[in-house]
Formats: C-alpha cells, sequence, structure tokens
C-alpha cells in the first residue's frame, strides 16, 4: 500500500481529502503545517507528496526546497494543491522541481488521478530496464505520459548499411542520432598500429551516436555495421529539443554515459591485468548478454574471429588457439564458423 503524504492547514480540508485517499487504498499521513510535514517526510518516506502552497511556519515553496537538499527525499513525486493559479506562482512551482500543480476547487477524481499518473510514472522511471539505453522507450514513456520515443523514430529518413560498412568515423562532428532498425552495429578505435580494439556494441532497438551529441563535440570512436544494418537518421536539432524538454530524460543519458565510462574502465583493467583465457571468456560472455535476447541456453554467436579478436583485445592467432581449447574442454562448439556457447556458467566463472 503506497504512503500519501498530506500536507494541508486546513483542518477540514485536510481531514476530507485524507478520507478520499483512504477510500482509494493508500495509506495517509497528515501534516497540518510545512515544518511538520517535512518532519513526517524524513521519517516516514512516503511514495507521494500533496502540499499546499500558502500554510503557516513554512509554505509549500519552503517544504520542496527542504526535501530536494535531502538526497532520499528528492526523487518523491511531488503534486502542489492550492487555491494559487497566477501563471508565476505555478511557473515557481514547477522550476523548483514539482511534479504536478492543482488548483482549487477540484473533483476528488482529479487529484487520484494525478497522484496514480505520478507513482505509475515513477515505477516505471526505477525499473531495472531502464538501466541501459535499449530501455529508453520505458523511460520516456514514463516521463511524458506519451511514447515519445516512437515519434522520435517514426517517419524518419532510413540509411542501408552493408556488412563492414563505416557508419561514422572518429575526428568527424555529428549530425544525426541513429536508431538501429535493424541489425547490428560495433564502436571501435584503432591505434597507430591499426590494431582494432572494439569498445562498444550495439543491436537493434539501440540508439546510437549520442555520446558525442550529448558532449557537442567530435567522434571519440567509429561505428560500422558488423551485418546488414539499417538505421533511422534523427536530426540532431530533434534530438536536442527531446532532452532539453525532459530533465529527466537528460538525466538518465548522462546516468548511461557514466556507466559507459565505468565498463570501458573495467574493460582496460581486464586488457592490462587479465590473462589470455579470462579475455576470451569475458568477450563470448559480453557477446551472449548483448545478443542472446531470448536466454537460449546453447547460444549461436557468429561473428567474425578479426571482430571477437577485437572485442577481447587479442591477437586473432591467440584468440583462435584459446577457442580451440575451449572446444577441447567441451565449453564450445565450433560450427561453420559460428561458435555455440555450451558451459556459459563456466565460461563465466573463468572471469573472476
Amino acid at each position: 500500500m503506497e504512503k500519501i503524504l498530506l500536507i494541508e492547514d486546513n483542518k477540514d480540508i485536510r481531514d476530507n481529502l485524507a478520507e478520499i485517499l483512504e477510500l482509494a487504498n493508500y495509506h495517509v499521513l497528515t501534516a497540518s503545517n510545512g515544518k511538520e510535514g517535512v518532519t513526517i517526510a524524513l521519517e516516514q518516506q512516503p511514495d507521494l507528496i500533496v502540499c499546499d502552497i500558502m500554510m503557516p511556519v513554512l509554505d509549500g515553496y519552503g517544504v520542496l526546497h527542504m526535501l530536494h537538499k535531502n538526497e532520499s527525499l528528492r526523487p518523491i513525486p511531488f503534486i502542489f494543491l492550492t487555491a494559487k493559479t497566477e501563471r508565476t506562482d505555478v511557473r515557481k512551482g514547477m522550476e523548483m522541481g514539482a511534479d504536478d500543480y492543482i488548483t482549487k476547487p477540484f473533483e476528488g477524481a482529479e487529484l487520484l488521478s494525478a497522484i496514480e499518473s505520478r507513482l505509475r510514472r515513477c515505477a516505471e522511471i526505477r525499473q531495472p530496464e531502464t538501466s541501459g539505453i535499449s530501455g529508453l522507450h520505458t523511460l520516456l514513456s514514463s516521463t511524458s505520459g506519451k511514447d515519445l520515443l516512437a515519434s522520435l523514430k517514426e517517419d524518419r529518413n532510413t540509411n542501408h548499411y552493408k556488412k563492414k560498412q563505416q557508419i561514422y568515423a572518429a575526428g568527424n562532428r555529428p549530425e544525426s542520432l541513429y536508431y538501429i532498425m535493424e541489425g547490428k552495429v560495433k564502436i571501435y578505435q584503432r591505434n597507430d598500429d591499426g590494431k582494432e580494439l572494439i569498445t562498444g556494441l550495439y543491436n537493434e532497438g539501440d540508439f546510437l551516436g549520442y555520446t558525442a551529441l550529448l558532449e557537442a563535440g567530435a567522434y571519440q570512436e567509429s561505428a560500422e555495421a558488423i551485418e546488414d544494418t539499417v538505421l533511422a537518421i534523427i536530426p540532431h536539432q530533434d534530438f536536442e529539443d527531446l532532452v532539453n524538454n525532459n530533465p529527466e530524460v537528460l538525466s538518465r543519458f548522462v546516468q548511461l554515459l557514466a556507466k559507459n565510462i565505468a565498463e570501458k574502465e573495467q574493460q582496460l583493467i581486464a586488457l592490462a591485468y587479465s590473462s589470455l583465457r579470462k579475455k576470451v571468456a569475458s568477450a563470448l560472455i559480453t557477446l551472449d548478454h548483448k545478443y542472446n535476447t531470448t536466454q537460449k541456453t546453447h547460444f549461436e554467436i557468429d561473428i567474425s574471429r578479426e571482430n571477437l579478436a577485437a572485442v577481447a583485445g587479442v591477437a586473432k592467432e591467440s584468440l583462435i588457439r584459446t577457442l580451440g581449447d575451449f572446444r577441447d574442454e567441451q565449453l564450445i562448439t565450433l560450427r561453420d564458423g559460428t561458435i555455440v556457447l555450451m558451459e556459459k556458467d563456466k565460461i563465466a566463472a573463468m572471469r573472476n
């Protein structure tokens, strides 16, 4: 049962709203002024807060300010409830971080609808699948109330890329965001000797090239189609409008950038200190996690030895020798150029 904190100085209104919320099967906490409300919020950690603006001791703006100073309370959905209807008052509340603004008088159904909507969106944002770029669909739908992702990628020009065709090159400045409609793409870097290291793998449903757009800089890596690929082309301005008008989406992209940096740091540590067997095992499990979307027990990996070596960060000859060892140990099966993972748990354990 979700906990709703109701902060309202008018006793009649407070009691009436509390009764409505309880009938809607919410656990209701009440406070008669802002200071008391902040104290209860700290102690009880409600799932949502409904707060009047004009109150003694501490007004609604002060409550919101105090809550946002506390990291654990900052994500709690916050709905202002007030008779103040001036546009400047509404704007001030929204700029401070309020999620919604309901003016008196109102119907109980209006408040319940706003509460249900905010709780639903908050729950969707917290879902684990939104931690990756492929989960942006859920994030956009939850933060906007509509499917922004669909509108972002629909009715776009599409480019078709053949296997091994370059999509963009390091050093160039981005003009578009790419959405993979079909196919697979690798992100890679090359050293002065031309040796390639794959630093990212992307699949159908992923966005591509967002890092350079957010950094407002040039591409640091190159992108190439691993197989025949179809990309939707989203102009830079459309992407910029999306993140500028949706702070939660921008925040999630920043989190994704931080996550990408952490993953690359781990990759560098593995390249520096892991054994050959660990590097190859890690590359196989990485491919399984990325492309085995149906969680098959015996997953077949169709990737060239050159690309697999570039994922592992090893020489092609060393990779082939290690794959032969894994085959002899019955960890994998080599079949017509593909690799079938037979003992994923054992392969994964080798990375530790």
